[in-house]
């Protein structure tokens, strides 16, 4: 009995590996996250197994049919709508329960969008953040931006076209117009488009075409430039300093620290080291 994690292309069915083609006609049920959406894939592979829906907000009489089967020494697979399932798709809560009830679990590996935006971006790939989703309301994404300023890793986003260009103008705003940007668009597909910008340009170009506001997106950030020096940057000297002025040196820095993204410690040493002349913050 196993439970195996199955990616599913993300556009073009050519993706889609051979292992996989195995696997899911080999199961004895493959949980989907959208039946009408896989049942196409799934009758192009002439994949017959039998399908049940699951997302992660699937009652528990689910979860429990899935774990009944697994329990009885049935195997079972699960694929999301496209990509690798759990990155930002349904899946947590199986995988959990597998772990917990001793059931082996086994990762088929495919196609992922950040992954394969992050490939194509030209932006540093040693070190990399996936942020997912943000917070769909202006407010909570600007506030989940402003804790990724000082983020020194690629930042990579996935994103909505209905919401896309907010958030690059968001972005645009908060991280600086020139911090480097690319929209990885419709990945695999007929209208791919993988552009690099600045943020302010990446803005008024997808502003003045109405095209780069359609389909699957994937943003990617470069990171926050690091001080070779180990201090601060000037734009959060500034910020400590303002806070520091009208506050206790303690909370200026843990505000300074859920503005910029940086370590409270280190603006709270460099906060300590201003007040002794030893150096700017």
């Amino acid at each position: 009995m196993s439970l195996y994690i199955v990616p599913t292309p993300i556009g073009n069915r050519l993706d889609m590996v051979p292992r996989a083609v195995d696997i899911l006609q080999s199961v004895s049920l493959i949980a989907a996250e959208d039946m009408r959406h896989s049942k196409p894939l799934l009758e192009h592979f002439n994949i017959a197994t039998p399908l049940l829906p699951y997302h992660d907000h699937s009652d528990d009489r689910v979860l429990d049919k899935i774990m009944g089967k697994l329990q009885a020494g049935e195997s079972v697979a699960l694929i999301s709508d496209a990509g690798t399932p759990l990155v930002s798709d349904p899946g947590y809560r199986i995988v959990d329960a597998a772990h917990r009830a001793g059931i082996v679990v086994i990762p088929v590996p495919g196609p992922c969008a950040a992954i394969v935006g992050l490939s194509a971006a030209g932006l540093p790939s040693d070190r990399f953040c996936f942020e997912g989703f943000l917070p769909a309301k202006s407010v909570a994404r600007s506030k989940a931006l402003e804790a990724l300023k000082g983020e020194e890793r690629t930042l990579i986003f996935y994103e909505a076209p209905h919401r896309v260009l907010d958030t690059v103008s968001a972005m645009a705003e908060i991280f600086g117009a020139d911090r480097q940007a690319v929209l990885a668009r419709e990945l695999t597909k007929l209208f791919e488009t993988v552009r690099r910008l600045p943020l302010g340009e990446m803005r008024d170009w997808i502003a003045g075409d109405g095209n780069q506001q359609r389909g699957e997106c994937v943003l990617l950030i470069r990171g926050s430039e690091k001080r070779e020096d180990g201090g601060l940057s000037a734009d959060a000297q500034r910020i400590l300093s303002v806070l520091a002025a009208e506050l206790p040196l303690k909370q200026a820095a843990q505000l300074a620290a859920q503005i910029t993204g940086l370590k409270k410690n280190a603006l709270y040493q460099a906060g300590l080291e201003q007040q002794s002349g030893g150096g700017q913050a």
